[in-house]
């Protein structure tokens, strides 16, 4: 498949999914995550990008398909980061709109979830790590 001309469109798809990695990096050096989460996300979104592949493929060979079910699940088991890069560099599920709600309602839990952590998290690490060794740096503690 040839990707000439698509590299624009994966600029924010990239910093999405660039984001919500670091989020979860730092929710495992911070907040004592286990970093069995960030693995799940990252091993579910290698097979859903890669089913999105033979997907796109099969729809070319008018073959047999995923069941979009299947995609979707596997979104929302955590592969969302790696079907929403499939789907901007394959240009697969992109224009089927109840596809694209129930897809995005998904990337929107999993955002909500992630935020809430960061938010809970960020603000006991801040008063607990970081704002003492600020103090402490600033001569304030």
């Amino acid at each position: 498949m040839a990707l000439a001309g698509r590299s624009k469109g994966l600029i924010p798809v990239w910093l999405v999914v660039g984001a919500f990695i670091a989020s979860l990096v730092w929710l495992v050096g911070w907040a004592s995550l286990t970093p069995v989460v960030p693995a799940i996300y990252g091993v579910v979104s290698g097979v859903l990008f890669f089913l999105y592949g033979l997907d796109k493929r099969a729809a070319r060979l008018d073959r047999r398909r995923v069941p979009e079910r299947r995609l979707q699940a596997l979104a929302l088991l955590g592969g969302w980061p790696g079907a929403l890069l499939a789907q901007q560099l394959f240009r697969h599920k992109t224009r089927k709109l109840r596809f694209q709600v129930v897809f995005w309602l998904i990337v929107l839990l999993h955002l909500v979830v992630l935020g809430a952590l960061l938010l809970a998290h960020g603000i006991e690490g801040w008063r607990n790590e970081l704002w003492p060794e600020l103090s402490r740096l600033l001569g304030n503690g």
